[in-house]
């Protein structure tokens, strides 16, 4: 399974985990190291450190998304 950072699929398979990596810092806060996603079959997906910034939605989504809602 390889999958980019940048375009994640909408459905993970079964047994998937979402791992944060950290350990305690300054006035209790917790200093995040490593993020990544493992797959059943051990693959793992690195990700960025900072979420990066949401793009807006195509137009044809953003009005399906609207209809679906409005019902």
């Amino acid at each position: 399974m390889a999958y980019s950072s940048s375009r994640l699929p909408t459905r993970f398979p079964v047994g998937t985990k979402f791992v944060i990596e950290g350990r305690p810092g300054d006035e209790g806060q917790m200093q995040v190291f490593s993020r990544f996603i493992e797959f059943p079959d051990g693959t793992r997906l690195k990700l960025p450190k900072r979420p990066l910034p949401q793009k807006s939605a195509p137009a044809g989504r953003r009005a399906r998304i609207k209809r679906a809602r409005s019902h």
